[in-house]
């Protein structure tokens, strides 16, 4: 692949038998076998509760996204916490990502060992072992790395065990609007942290970095995505980039998985009279989702250009499939599904599809009044109506919204094709 920094090294553990939502193991299996495994979804060959990608759904989705960053001519470094899967950030950059945002420390320490070479950390980097991951790996001339500063207190710690450790950290710095999260507030917290990588060969500013989605209106994250290509324009002026422009391109980065739109429209005309990259960093669209993300994404088909003319949408490729295990009520069954499973702070998983083993030979459609109504732990309420075709055993497979908080959930997820063959497993490092 091209430009990515990415090396194909793929470090993974073992998978695990002993884990949730896969087939019959008699022993583990390299993450290079789990392709070989011969399950069937419909056939019962799975345990469920099982987390299930679909293999053409994840293919649609990674193009997408990849086509629309290069209408604008930006760049790509999808967020790696929503899955914290190496086996799919390596088809993100097979795709064309520029490399992987993360975090943590040890999320960066786990992309590193499955071969990821750049990464932003769209944090910021706290406390001696932490530092010292970053360090460590450093050391590899191959990796490049950035992190995220806004105070002149973490500039100097920074600068301080970095230059003990004769290496060059990289940092972005990152704005803030007020009342929402990390980031600089007004212009003397700017300059103090200015004044503070100044002192420090051991640092050195590449650029500026936001996140808009503690935002909620559109003319608010215009004018704050404004305001960061100003900053940076004052930074490129006032020669405060000249290190990095020795280097390489100087980096403005924003955009999670809501408005990635507008963060491309405003920061991919931006001039710095100088190499610039614009590096968008929306992670949830690789599964996408049925609750916050899709409407999210359904407004920017609506009032972007580029989303509209391009004639198809992301697709929600992951699935949870549970089965009935009782129905103790004549409006009322209990699915095998529950909390430790599914997300369920942006909505309910909501019933898509169901099959009955022995009798179906493909999912049908769910009647559109059944209803998750509560999750407890290992347990869903769902309600259906006196007199529905529903009986213990039955597979149901439910949508999820906010995929980052059911991805967590899983240290195995199988990728399934259009037959419901198990062609992969995805392996997790949360």
């Amino acid at each position: 692949m091209s430009d990515t920094n990415y090396q194909n090294q793929f470090q993974a553990g073992m998978i695990d038998p002993l884990n949730k939502g896969l087939g019959a193991l008699t022993q583990p299996l390299t993450p290079q076998q789990g392709g070989n495994v011969r399950w069937n979804l419909l056939n019962e060959d799975i345990s469920l509760p099982a987390a299930v990608l679909y293999e053409e759904k994840i293919a649609h989705n990674l193009k997408w996204m990849q086509d629309f960053v290069g209408q604008y001519q930006v760049r790509l470094a999808p967020h790696g916490k929503t899955t914290m899967a190496p086996k799919l950030f390596a088809r993100q950059l097979d795709t064309g990502a520029w490399g992987i945002t993360l975090a943590t420390a040890h999320q960066t320490l786990a992309a590193y060992h499955h071969g990821v070479r750049r990464v932003i950390m769209a944090n910021q980097l706290v406390g001696k072992r932490n530092m010292a991951i970053i360090s460590e790996l450093l050391a590899d001339p191959s990796f490049e790395f950035f992190c995220l500063v806004d105070s002149a207190a973490l500039a100097d710690q920074l600068g301080r065990f970095f230059a003990e450790r004769k290496q060059t950290l990289n940092v972005l710095l990152e704005l803030g609007p007020a009342g929402g999260r990390t980031g600089v507030r007004d212009e003397a917290q700017q300059q103090a942290v200015l004044a503070a990588i100044a002192r420090w060969d051991s640092i050195a500013l590449a650029g500026v970095e936001v996140y808009e989605g503690v935002l909620k209106e559109e003319v608010d994250i215009r004018r704050f995505l404004q305001r960061a290509v100003a900053c940076l324009q004052d930074l490129s002026a006032q020669g405060h980039l000249a290190r990095r422009l020795a280097q390489g391109p100087a980096i403005l980065t924003g955009a999670g998985s809501a408005w990635y739109d507008v963060v491309a429209e405003e920061f991919g005309q931006a001039d710095i009279g100088a190499a610039l990259e614009v590096v968008l960093r929306p992670g949830c669209y690789l599964t996408h989702d049925v609750g916050i993300y899709r409407a999210a994404q359904s407004q920017i088909q609506v009032r972007n250009p580029v989303a509209h003319s391009m004639r198809s949408q992301l697709q929600p490729a992951l699935q949870l499939w549970a089965y009935v295990q009782s129905i103790p009520e004549r409006d009322k069954a209990i699915i095998a599904l529950g909390k430790r499973d599914a997300a369920f702070d942006a909505g309910l998983p909501a019933p898509v599809t169901r099959f009955r083993p022995g009798q179906d030979t493909q999912p049908q459609a769910t009647p559109p009044h059944w209803q998750v109504t509560g999750m407890m732990d290992q347990h869903a309420y769902l309600k259906i109506a006196e007199g529905d075709d529903i009986q213990v055993g039955d597979m149901i497979a439910f949508d999820i919204s906010h995929p980052c908080l059911t991805f967590d959930k899983w240290r195995h997820l199988v990728v399934v094709d259009q037959r419901f063959d198990v062609i992969d497993i995805v392996q997790t490092f949360f």
